[in-house]
């Protein structure tokens, strides 16, 4: 009894056998209870992609200005850019989604990104800050 109540306490100094045996449990525990003990922590398959998500890609600078790629996914909802749209509706639809994440930037050009079937499902648009 005694020796379990030292166990609890800790009470062992560092470096001696009954501290080594406790460290040596706590690990296997650590390292073994996932086999048996079902914590329900599994990672997610596919994560869903958001209408709203904007990838940003750094391309280097244009004169005086630093230059950005936002790449815009088509057609994700009523203020996304899509294939149907005029070129000014297209480039207002763009300029929606990339200003409120940079600030008051300049569009200077974009380019659809076409999928192995020919849809388009984004679009490249590079931009002056």
């Amino acid at each position: 009894m005694k020796l379990l109540k030292s166990y609890f306490w800790w009470t062992y100094e560092r470096g001696s056998v009954h501290y080594d045996v406790m460290v040596t449990l706590i690990l296997l525990f650590l390292f073994v209870s996932p086999q048996f003990i079902e914590y329900g922590a599994r990672p997610v398959a596919t994560v869903p992609l958001r209408d709203s998500e904007v990838l940003v890609k750094e391309a280097g600078t244009n004169g005086q200005k630093n230059q950005f790629i936002y790449e815009i996914r088509a057609g994700g909802g009523s203020g996304s850019p899509n294939a149907s749209q005029s070129e000014s509706e297209r480039v207002a639809a763009i300029m929606r989604t990339v200003e409120p994440i940079s600030g008051e930037v300049t569009l200077d050009h974009y380019e659809p990104v076409i999928d192995g079937k020919g849809k388009v499902v984004a679009y490249d648009a590079w931009v002056l800050r």
